[in-house]
């Protein structure tokens, strides 16, 4: 086995697991502020096809990428004004904003339908990115990349490290002991909900730009779906949420390996073992009193401020 081919199944695993990595983190600070967003998918879709649009148009990978953060954040406006003024049930209004987040970048990306970008630029640092079998993976990737991991630390860091961290938290676990103690509730929850979008919405811009740069209706195939469960095979913990990640990476590698090989099973059957896998998972965690004991525990409660 070669250290090219090894190498080239790593990065296959890793370029699976970022956009999963990018929407998976933003729904977790959402949901330790206490709320369930499930328009993931709808977010991530929308991002994906403004973020080619804006590098179509413009010819810039940034812009493009700003774009799909934008139109992610913006949809996660609509549902916080929903399900955090307005008290609308969040699941609802989350599979609202999935639907119609499907709907609209099926419309507004109908003309854009079959063209393609230029990659997205990648690192590359002489000699280092020449080291058999890692050196390609860790100074030869593109930014987005990057950008992931850095996003996982750095909200680690926020979430236990900061007082604003703190604040969110407790906003989580007791809402009502959080507005007693003066933090503005609302306001907590929003700003929570903006950043799980635009990381939704940079998530699907990684899609267009630099996994497979071309835009295709449903392009997201499901992985805002596998964005939400990753965070409670996580356990609400940032750091293993890249672990589940690389877990679903690996189960599409092997799914396509599989078919290369010609092995004798339904290509239906080997397409689902990704999600099989994150089924397994999630039942593997139900079981498990350490996970349970880490969901927030207002999750999914509407708030009322008192007037």
């Amino acid at each position: 086995m070669t250290s090219e081919f090894v190498q080239a199944v790593l990065l296959t695993i890793l370029t699976s697991s970022i956009p999963l990595i990018l929407a998976a983190i933003g729904e977790l600070v959402a949901e330790r502020a206490g709320v369930l967003n499930l328009g993931v998918e709808g977010m991530m879709i929308c991002g994906a096809v403004s973020a080619f649009i804006g590098a179509y148009d413009t010819g810039s990978a940034l812009i493009g990428a700003a774009c799909g953060i934008l139109a992610g954040a913006l949809l996660a406006a609509v549902f916080g004004l929903l399900a955090i003024y307005l008290a609308v049930n969040q699941v609802a209004a989350g599979l609202a904003l999935t639907i119609f987040g499907l709907g609209i970048s099926g419309l507004i990306g109908k003309s854009y339908v079959g063209l393609k970008l230029t990659n997205a630029s990648h690192l590359h640092l002489p000699w280092l990115s020449d080291i058999p079998y890692v050196g390609q993976i860790l100074f030869g990737e593109d930014y987005f990349v990057y950008a992931a991991f850095a996003l996982v630390l750095g909200v680690w860091l926020w979430l236990n490290k900061t007082h604003a961290g703190l604040q969110l938290r407790a906003v989580g676990d007791n809402h009502t002991s959080a507005n007693t103690l003066g933090l503005d509730v609302q306001a907590i929850r929003l700003w929570a909900v903006l950043f799980g979008g635009g990381c939704a919405g940079l998530a699907g811009a990684y899609l267009t730009l630099a996994y497979t740069p071309f835009w295709s209706p449903g392009m997201t195939a499901g992985r805002g779906w596998i964005a939400l469960a990753l965070v409670v095979f996580a356990s609400w913990q940032p750091w293993r949420l890249v672990l589940g990640a690389l877990i679903f990476g690996g189960a599409t590698i092997l799914q396509l390996q599989a078919q290369a090989l010609g092995v004798r099973i339904p290509s239906q059957l080997l397409s689902s073992v990704p999600y099989l896998a994150t089924i397994l998972a999630l039942i593997l965690l139900s079981v498990s009193k350490r996970g349970k004991a880490n969901a927030p525990a207002s999750l999914g409660q509407a708030f009322i401020a008192d007037k």
